[in-house]
């Protein structure tokens, strides 16, 4: 018989010759769980310091993405020797939120001149965040960020720890004892509102909920979104606005080759919505989408685009300000193309509306019409305002989208800043309400600049965040705590019964949803609901373990 391996085991570093200047051939040898891994790659977390990894494996005696595993540098000295096993533990960060943010702060960390361990905390089973749920289905090519993320995934020193929810599972004081450091990274997580009356009749909705139920968001899988109405509202001149009113607008066949779940297929495919009219307080110069998204509303199958010419007879401070703005110029000529055309008879219009800002959501039980408010453009503190006149209208329709911005959540225990809708921080470092920082608390991404910015924005502000965490790991002001171990993490979860997705369980998810969409021409067909996520996980755990 076998002898059961150790689930945990202490970690021992054997003294060795090491050249940082040169990669050492792989090679292990096991000790009672013990692994001493010395590997040849051009990893610069590996190469850049020579040092040893050794990783003290768990029951199942691998080294899945880091599972009960302890890490350590052997710092080698000028010579690349290291005759005392000189040992310095890594340092345990938690990154809380898995989407572009988080990972761009886990590559950041993971490629840093000092050994780090990095523990990604996700509420949902699956990684990625805006990236699976929120890019738009017909627009896949942006989705291909996430393989940099699958690289960053990969690394020896990454875990990934989905179905775990900061707030329910783990607390915040939890999080500053189990770890070195913690980053917050979890996005702008509501929208924000218009404040006028009608807003919460049915059928008025936010584009956070429209687009999470299209993408296949587990807790928006149960709204009924009913289609069957003449003419939709969407308020709001950004990106978000544009995709809200295209994916409205694709007929069956451009949704097919899509990743957009099934029943948001069927329910688009026989929709009766005949106008989409996208609505903007300001006029088209001052618009924010970019131009590719813009172009794309004249590139649909089934869909007419219609802009009244007088609305792009631009004020003189608006002409002034295109010519410091090269996507306002863009735009501008995308939109006089718009103007120029003829209708085709398509069985839909999508019409753009500027100058226009919503004052009331009208109806009984459900929304019947929207009244606008007439703007005109005025000059405040060096920028544009609209600004009401006493012009008003209204628009019978069944179906209005705000899409307005997002606004961050405040988080418990954690400074926040209500009107950025942000965690209080420089540069990522958070800032308690005394204008000191609170040790060892940063974040990045939306939930510390605001809601600004594309995905690749997120790659500056995270390293911003990572700079400031290793500046103070040098300058001691953030060290490693005696208790902040992979163990006492999964000990924990274990205790409170979580039921922690780990990497390979997403990759297992992955898998089915990729093998289903291959049989159909897509990129894959999404796992919908907490229950379809969180089988498809355990499958792949229950794999792993026999």
């Amino acid at each position: 018989m076998h002898e059961p391996r150790a689930s945990r085991a202490t970690l021992e570093l054997v003294p060795r010759r090491v050249d940082p200047s040169k990669p050492v051939a792989d090679r292990c040898r096991r000790e009672v769980g013990l692994e001493v891994v010395e590997r040849q790659t051009d990893d610069p977390q590996w190469l850049r310091l020579g040092f040893l990894r050794a990783c003290a494996a768990g029951e199942s005696g691998d080294e899945t993405h880091g599972q009960h595993a302890a890490h350590a540098l052997i710092v080698p000295d000028a010579a690349g020797q290291n005759p005392g096993a000189t040992t310095i533990r890594a340092m345990r960060v938690a990154i809380i939120g898995s989407g572009p943010a988080g990972f761009y702060a886990a590559g950041a960390l993971l490629d840093a001149d000092v050994p780090i361990e990095v523990d990604m905390i996700e509420r949902l089973p699956t990684p990625w965040g805006l990236v699976r749920l929120g890019v738009a289905p017909d627009h896949p090519k942006l989705k291909t960020v996430s393989r940099a993320y699958e690289r960053i995934a990969e690394k020896p020193a990454f875990r990934f720890l989905g179905n775990v929810e900061v707030g329910r599972d783990l607390t915040h004081s939890d999080l500053v004892r189990l770890y070195d450091a913690v980053v917050y990274a979890v996005g702008a997580q509501t929208d924000r509102r218009l404040g006028i009356p009608g807003e919460d009749l049915p059928g008025s909705w936010s584009a956070t909920e429209f687009v999470a139920w299209y993408n296949g968001h587990p807790d928006f899988q149960e709204i009924s979104f009913d289609l069957d109405v003449d003419r939709a509202v969407v308020i709001g001149n950004g990106n978000v606005a544009l995709d809200v009113a295209r994916m409205l607008a694709l007929t069956p066949e451009e949704l097919a080759p899509t990743d957009t779940t099934d029943p948001a297929i069927e329910a688009i495919g026989a929709s009766r919505v005949r106008e989409i009219v996208v609505v903007g307080r300001r006029g088209p110069a001052q618009a924010s989408w970019t131009t590719q998204e813009l172009k794309e509303m004249g590139e649909l199958a089934g869909a007419d685009v219609a802009v009244d010419p007088a609305d792009l007879e631009l004020d003189p401070a608006s002409e002034a300000a295109l010519e410091h703005d090269t996507n306002a110029r863009r735009n501008m000529d995308v939109l006089r193309e718009f103007a120029n055309r003829e209708s085709t008879g398509n069985p839909l219009t999508v019409r753009f509306l500027f100058f226009h800002s919503p004052v009331a959501v009208r109806g009984d039980e459900k929304v019947e019409a929207i009244e606008l408010v007439r703007t005109r453009l005025e000059e405040q503190n060096r920028r544009l305002v609209a600004v009401p006149t006493d012009e008003r209208e209204t628009i019978e329709c069944g179906l209005v989208f705000r899409s307005v911005g997002y606004h961050g959540v405040p988080l418990p225990e954690l400074p926040f800043d209500e009107r950025r809708g942000t965690i209080r921080n420089e540069g990522g470092r958070v800032i308690a309400d005394d204008d000191g920082p609170v040790p060892g608390v940063y974040c990045a991404g939306w939930i510390k600049r605001g809601p600004t910015g594309i995905i690749g924005t997120n790659k500056k502000d995270a390293t911003e965040t990572v700079t400031h965490l290793l500046e103070d790991v040098r300058e001691g002001r953030l060290e490693h705590k005696a208790g902040a171990t992979a163990e006492a993490v999964d000990a924990l979860l274990a205790e409170r019964g979580v039921r922690v997705v780990l990497y390979p369980g997403w990759t297992g998810i992955d898998e089915l949803e990729r093998v289903a969409g291959e049989k159909l021409g897509r990129p894959r067909v999404k796992l919908r609901t907490w229950d379809e996520l969180l089988d498809a996980a355990g499958q792949v755990a229950e794999t792993t373990t026999r």
